[in-house]
């Protein structure tokens, strides 16, 4: 993905054979804040906050890294210099989603960006895959790179064995997901509210047999089918097993399992898809079947371009461009004020009526 302006996207670690506490430059020749920090036996992440004039470290320590800068000769990148505000903080924040391609990461990203470059700061990008092993491996580069903060979207399932890399003092703040055995601020959608407010939308109408699709695999997709349950319950109405489709997570196994729906496969006279992706594949099965005037559809996120079908795909939309604001402004005060106690936030998801939503159900004539 090619990055926008003032972003710098992850690339190689650049560290080669030469790499050693002992050995400055990393084979350049040019000492770097690695080699201060191991010559002044402190944390990589406190020789570059007194490198960068930050107040919050302890006298002892700015001696000895200031001593070990003289000793070594060590200059800070004079292009990352120049590049930076010299009235405004310095940091260089990290920001690691789960797939900066989804359009849903890519609204959250601009925002980031755009407080954090606010402020003269950095921001580098880069994505999970929703696998453990390679968010490991992201959070040990970013480290190496002197990340002063991060944003983290974490993949789902457990992520207290991320404890012992955040202990190295790095700022963390989560965005669109809360993460499991890890304590840590969060930037999120009230996913449940909002799911529930699409239930009832679709109750409104007329609708008692609605299909769900998604998947139980992350905390929000998790709230989100929670949401569906309690709105049902609400209404007195109790879930069809066979409406309840939680094991899809990709566009063309929507398609195929809505195609399905619209075709007869049980009594559903409404569908629900939990997320983006979901969403476009909902609206391929419908009009495969020739049902998009006939199975009403709503949507968790919002799609590009879903004024434009025919009819248009109702949705429960997040805020992204809030999501990143919000994490990003919460992230740049915890590291202006490490004392500052930071909490989470819940925004509110609303919904967009377009047509597709507000279908009744359909009875064949006769």
């Amino acid at each position: 993905m090619g990055s926008a302006r003032g972003t710098a996207p992850l690339g190689r670690n650049p560290r080669g054979s030469d790499h050693g506490a002992n050995r400055p430059g990393r084979g350049s020749g040019r000492p770097t804040i690695k080699d201060v920090a191991a010559r002044a036996n402190v944390s990589p992440m406190t020789a570059s906050r007194v490198v960068n004039g930050h107040p919050r470290v302890r006298a002892d320590l700015r001696e000895r890294v200031l001593a070990a800068v003289a000793e070594l000769g060590y200059a800070r990148n004079a292009v990352a210099t120049s590049l930076r505000r010299p009235d405004l903080s310095p940091w260089t924040i990290g920001l690691i989603l789960h797939d900066v391609g989804n359009p849903f990461s890519a609204a959250i990203h601009r925002a980031v960006e755009d407080v954090v470059r606010s402020v003269g700061s950095f921001v580098l990008t880069a994505s999970t895959d929703e696998d453990h092993e390679r968010m490991g491996l992201l959070l040990d580069a970013f480290r190496d790179r002197d990340v002063d903060g991060l944003l983290l979207a974490p993949p789902p399932g457990d992520q207290s064995y991320l404890t012992p890399h955040l202990r190295r003092g790095m700022a963390l703040v989560l965005v669109d997901r809360p993460a499991e055995g890890l304590d840590a601020p969060a930037v999120l959608s009230d996913n449940e509210s909002g799911m529930r407010q699409a239930v009832r939308h679709l109750l409104d109408h007329g609708h008692r047999h609605i299909a769900y699709l998604g998947d139980l695999r992350s905390a929000p997709m998790r709230l989100r089918f929670a949401g569906y349950q309690a709105a049902l319950a609400e209404a007195g109405l109790t879930p069809d097993p066979g409406l309840l489709h939680h094991t899809v997570e990709d566009t063309e196994a929507a398609a195929h399992i809505t195609e399905r729906i619209a075709n007869g496969s049980g009594r559903a006279t409404a569908v629900i898809a939990a997320r983006n992706a979901l969403s476009i594949g909902a609206v391929r099965g419908l009009r495969r079947a020739g049902a998009q005037h006939r199975i009403a559809l709503l949507g968790f996120d919002d799609v590009e371009l879903a004024g434009e079908l025919e009819p248009g795909l109702t949705v429960v939309a997040q805020d992204p461009a809030a999501i990143g604001t919000a994490a990003a402004t919460a992230l740049i005060e915890q590291l202006a004020d490490p004392s500052r106690a930071i909490t989470g936030r819940l925004l509110p998801p609303r919904l967009i009526p377009r047509g597709s939503g507000e279908l009744p159900p359909y009875r064949p004539a006769g």
